[in-house]
């Protein structure tokens, strides 16, 4: 999907109106989403509750929209006590040496099953109710933990549209694609976004997740 990327040079974000069935899109699709995950959602809580003391729910800082800041809602893969600082230093060094871009899974911090709930996204089930709030939405760039001035004005275009659950870039990659190639793609989406393009990406995910367990999981370099 990177080839359809263009005009690297792009002009700084600014405010773009959002296409109201957009919101009928996700508003639907996420009321749908959290009938469905329900027993899935009480049954992690549970299992959360059991092997960890603290709360089920963490909220963590990003930026999505125009750049603005926003808590998106997870649930929780790491013991209380992790620490933040290290998540975000890995992130700075990946976007520094433009790296394959891949979760900071420290094993003594994360909790019993953690790096399954990770790779098979079911820790950002919670974030269905930031796009109830209409914080997020279902298909967009994906909110990061870095601020709207630490990207170059060519990157800035994934801050036009609302953050996603899942994107373009989570179905072409992931995992695989560096900073640079991820925000090509985010590029590619805000470029060419549409209703069809939307429920394409959405049919996709499912697949695309079962890909990133398989290797993350059972690959022969996956750790215990």
């Amino acid at each position: 999907a990177t080839h359809l990327f263009k005009n690297m040079l792009r002009r700084p974000t600014q405010t773009k109106s959002l296409p109201r069935w957009k919101r009928v899109f996700d508003v639907v699709g996420a009321t749908i989403g959290l009938i469905l995950f329900s027993p899935l959602i009480i049954l992690v809580s549970l299992y959360i509750k059991l092997v960890s003391r603290g709360p089920v729910l963490f909220k963590h800082k990003r930026y999505g929209y125009l750049g603005q800041p926003l808590f998106v809602w997870k649930f929780r893969s790491m013991h209380v006590d992790a620490n933040p600082a290290e998540h975000h230093q890995h992130v700075m060094n990946m976007v520094r040496d433009d790296t394959q871009l891949r979760k900071l899974d420290t094993e003594t911090q994360l909790i019993p099953l953690g790096k399954w709930l990770r790779c098979s996204a079911i820790d950002e089930v919670p974030q269905l109710l930031n796009v109830l709030k209409g914080e997020m939405s279902l298909v967009g760039p994906r909110p990061d933990v870095l601020p709207i001035d630490q990207y170059q004005p060519w990157q800035q275009t994934r801050f036009e549209v609302l953050p996603g659950l899942t994107g373009l870039w989570q179905v072409n990659g992931k995992n695989h694609t560096t900073f640079n190639e991820m925000n090509q793609l985010d590029a590619t989406y805000v470029e060419h976004r549409s209703l069809w393009l939307d429920l394409k990406i959405v049919f996709l995910t499912v697949p695309a997740i079962l890909k990133q367990v398989a290797e993350d999981l059972f690959s022969p370099d996956a750790s215990s």
